[in-house]
C-alpha cells in the first residue's frame, strides 16, 4: 500500500468557497476513480490556509492508472478549470507515503 498525501496552501480568505466546490463537484468524481479516501483535513495550527488529503493505493502502478482514468474524464477536466478559476491554491506539495510494517493503515 501506498498514501498519497497532498497539501494545498490557499490564499487567505479561499479555503472554504474551495472546500465547498470540491465537496460538491470534485470529490464525488474522484471517489469513482481513485483508490481508498482516507480523508481532507484543514489546517488549525502551524501554517494556516492548508488542506491536506490523503488517498490510498495498492501501489505506484494502482494510483497512475486510477488517475489516468480520472484525468480523461471530461467532467473532471471541467473541475479542475473552474477550480483554477478560484484563484485560490498557491502551492501543491505532493507525497507518496509507505506505511511502515507494523502501521494500522498496512
Amino acid at each position: 500500500m501506498i498514501i498519497d498525501h497532498r497539501t494545498y496552501s490557499f490564499r487567505p480568505g479561499t479555503v472554504q468557497k474551495w472546500l465547498e466546490k470540491y465537496e460538491k463537484d470534485g470529490l464525488p468524481i474522484q471517489q469513482k476513480y481513485l483508490g481508498k479516501f482516507i480523508g481532507i483535513f484543514t489546517t488549525e495550527v502551524g501554517n494556516l490556509h492548508q488542506v491536506v488529503f490523503m488517498w490510498a493505493y495498492e501501489s505506484l502502478a494502482d494510483r497512475e492508472r486510477r488517475r489516468a482514468n480520472m484525468e480523461s474524464d471530461p467532467d473532471w477536466e471541467t473541475f479542475i478549470s473552474e477550480i483554477w478559476e478560484l484563484d485560490a491554491i498557491v502551492e501543491q506539495k505532493i507525497k507518496m507515503l509507505r506505511p511502515a510494517s507494523y502501521s494500522p493503515l498496512r
